[in-house]
């Protein structure tokens, strides 16, 4: 019951049921929250639903922290903490401080003597590594590659270069209305002996995963992505 920041794991998809993808312990923990820093209102309201909390989740604040925060109001979100609540922490791909800003908020912690604690759970990067087929022995993760088309190619030229050279799985993802679109220029772009993989909806009834050399991708009928959550994962053999 200490003043702490909690990195807490959050769900994948809209299930109703969260014990089948968080421990107990993540159940205790947020029935002692004050707050949540959250990527949004909305995904930061869903997951207090799931939950029995200490006060009605309307009245827990929520404090949005995302890629557009300023580091400037990191000090703001820790005050609370530095007065003696305790705050979780959650993110949209699952854990935080992967694939989003928690880190800044964890390290500014550390410098003000703020306890942290994290918990186990769902993350969409090592799930999409793991049912892959790929190595997982060496990968990196890249975020949103750019968005110009250009630049968008280059980075994957030199995204299967490094994958050449040393024998590692890629992984990055997309804005889920661009999916197709960068789908597409993949294709276009990668060795055909390269192999990709694409893992969607993951934890979902719609979950999809499909490995195969992109000359395979390039025969085949592509599947729909349109506003889904998806990562993309490359490997040169």
């Amino acid at each position: 019951m200490k003043p702490a920041l909690l990195l807490l794991p959050n769900l994948l998809g809209e299930h109703r049921h969260h014990e089948v993808f968080l421990p107990q312990s993540v159940d205790k923990t947020v029935a002692t929250i004050d707050g949540l820093i959250a990527e949004s209102e909305k995904s930061g309201r869903r997951f207090l639903s799931r939950f029995e909390t200490k006060k009605p989740t309307s009245q827990i604040p929520i404090a949005l922290y995302n890629e557009h925060t300023p580091d400037a109001d990191i000090d703001f979100f820790l005050e609370p903490i530095q007065q003696g609540e305790r705050w979780g922490v959650i993110s949209d791909c699952g854990l935080p401080c992967l694939a989003d800003p928690g880190a800044k908020l964890v390290s500014r912690a550390y410098q003000l003597g703020i306890t942290v604690q994290a918990f186990v759970g769902p993350s969409s990067i090592f799930l999409a590594i793991m049912l892959s087929g790929l190595p997982g022995q060496s990968f990196s993760f890249h975020g949103y590659l750019e968005k110009k088309p250009e630049k968008f190619r280059k980075s994957l030229l030199r995204l299967e270069d490094e994958s050449k050279k040393h024998k590692m799985t890629q992984v990055f993802m997309e804005r889920p209305y661009y999916n197709r679109q960068a789908l597409e220029m993949i294709l276009d772009t990668l060795d055909d002996e390269t192999m990709l993989c694409v893992a969607w909806e993951l934890t979902t009834p719609n979950q999809g995963v499909l490995t195969q050399p992109v000359k395979f991708w390039k025969k085949s009928p592509l599947p729909n992505l349109d506003k889904k959550p998806a990562l993309f994962l490359l490997s040169v053999r």
